[in-house]
């Protein structure tokens, strides 16, 4: 017996040096994935054009894996929203803000897929990091000075036809993500009074016109993407991943959105003075606001559209420095300057406004100048809150014009700055790597300029107009009794907290047995 086992354990130990021998470890991964490893190489040696072949696929499918993740992260910021809107709103509109966080995804989603995804991408051209396709290669343009400017694409309308591909789709998935996030803005700023089928309404209209057209002239190819090649300024307008084409669009929408609903009852005293109405759930705010911080790793990073490229790393690490500073700026700005107070609130509103920043020019500068960029966004979104509301008389309950608009305004001229000239080769189809007026390039400040001031007039006017369409139609506010007793049963038809009943004066949740033995 005993020399039975002794055998089997001779037998075991020489199987595993045969497997280690056989099968050599590698703990740095640089030996793993070998020519064996391609198929041709089953029947023998492989031929070049065979290397290159599998090479080439293998390049373009972690591209492709890259941008469908990142996508994965933009998508997961959209909880990340209706946390933060719906903590820094008060219990009675729990619901309906929660709803309208909701269903801008599904809406949003269709327009883009019937018509804006069309419009913003159609006249796009090759697409380099995702195989080459150049199915969508149909601008519409006008000529004016001898120049040609674009307008909007028409290829891709229900992603049939032509844009029945791989890389088409996978490129949809991944803008209809930024494109949500565009549109889920303004429901914070119009939040407590907007009526729901008007926000219905307003989600088709975001997601077919509003921001794609906008979205064509700098993503797409449109004109303020050309105005480095037709009047050498700079490399056009330079959005990297949205802080004008998605912040800045929400927060034009959102501003126009407020000032045409007015303020939510007993905001403004008779003399104009604002009285703080707090939100519910700070908690929530919070959490939501990390999510947010974590999806926009996707958001930056991923708007490389290439995993393979590796400046990824500076990306992101720029992105999560210009978060600190933001959040840093703002509680210290609050602290000492303001309100002698550190507010929570006020916090989260300075991590994102630092994000916001960032979001246009995290691929062009270095560290130094990200963290300045998120130090100014912090103290920024401050003093607009306090101007907005206190000047403008707007009533904005999270402060997302602030956060979104102002903050996005700021990360394209940030860009126009601080480009140091490291990085963006060839970008918009100009010789030379992005920089700014601080290294060299006076004429990519001027550029960022106009494509705020095109976003302003272009999302402004568009917005006005859809809204008072919606308004004729349906009307934007609801009735001041619904205001009064909370959205959530006249709009929605239920509760936020089933069982729980609110405080009249402070309108927090209580227990239904506090209530009853405080009356």
């Amino acid at each position: 017996m005993k020399k039975k086992w002794f055998s089997l354990w001779c037998l075991a130990f020489l199987s595993l040096l045969i497997t280690n021998f056989a099968f050599a470890q590698d703990p740095s991964g640089a030996n793993t994935g070998t020519i064996a490893d391609i198929p041709a190489a089953v029947a023998g040696q492989p031929t070049l054009e065979e290397v290159a072949a599998v090479a080439g696929h293998n390049k373009i499918a972690i591209n492709f894996v890259w941008i469908l993740i990142a996508g994965f992260l933009v998508m997961f910021m959209q909880p990340g929203f209706a946390m933060v809107e719906t903590g820094l709103t008060r219990a009675k509109n729990v619901a309906h803000t929660m709803a309208m966080n909701f269903m801008i995804y599904p809406l949003g989603m269709l327009g883009f897929y019937i018509c804006g995804f069309a419009f913003m991408f159609g006249g796009l051209g090759a697409l380099g990091t995702l195989g080459g396709y150049a199915g969508l290669n149909h601008e519409f343009t006008i000529n004016l000075f001898g120049k040609s400017f674009g307008l909007f694409g028409t290829k891709g309308f229900f992603l049939s036809g032509s844009a029945y591909d791989v890389a088409v789709f996978s490129l949809f998935l991944f803008q209809m993500v930024f494109m949500d996030t565009t549109a889920t803005i303004p429901t914070g700023a119009m939040a407590e009074r907007w009526k729901f089928l008007s926000f219905f309404i307003y989600g088709w209209f975001v997601g077919t016109v509003i921001y794609p057209i906008f979205g064509n002239w700098v993503w797409g190819g449109g004109w303020l993407a050309m105005l480095g090649q037709n009047f050498g300024l700079g490399h056009g307008h330079v959005d990297f991943a949205g802080s004008s084409v998605v912040h800045m669009t929400g927060g034009v929408m959102a501003l126009v959105g407020a000032w045409l609903l007015g303020p939510r009852l007993g905001k403004f005293n008779r003399d104009g003075s604002p009285n703080p109405i707090p939100g519910h759930n700070i908690p929530m705010a919070v959490i939501g606001t990390f999510i947010l911080a974590f999806g926009w790793f996707g958001f930056n990073a991923g708007s490389t559209l290439a995993g393979g490229d590796l400046r990824i790393g500076v990306i992101a690490t720029n992105t999560m420095l210009a978060s600190a500073t933001g959040a840093v700026a703002a509680t210290l700005w609050m602290w000492l300057v303001r309100t002698k107070k550190p507010d929570p609130s006020m916090m989260c509103n300075g991590m994102l406004a630092g994000l916001v920043a960032i979001t246009a020019p995290c691929a062009f500068v270095n560290s130094l100048s990200a963290c300045l960029v998120g130090l100014i966004a912090g103290v920024l979104v401050v003093e607009s809150v306090f101007f907005i509301e206190g000047k403008l008389k707007i009533d904005d309950p999270v402060g997302a014009i602030s956060v979104h608009g102002v903050n996005g305004a700021w990360g394209c001229l940030a860009l126009g700055l601080f480009a140091d000239g490291t990085y963006g080769e060839g970008f918009n189809g100009v010789a030379g790597a992005v920089k700014g007026l601080f290294y060299g390039d006076p004429s990519q400040f001027i550029a960022q300029c106009i494509g705020i001031t095109s976003n302003i007039i272009y999302v402004g006017l568009v917005s006005l107009i859809v809204f008072k369409l919606i308004d004729v139609l349906v009307g934007n506010r609801v009735e001041p009794e619904a205001e009064i007793q909370g959205l959530d049963i006249p709009e929605m038809g239920v509760p936020g907290y089933a069982g729980v009943k609110l405080d009249k004066h402070s309108e927090t949740p209580i227990s239904q047995e506090v209530f009853s033995r405080d009356e």
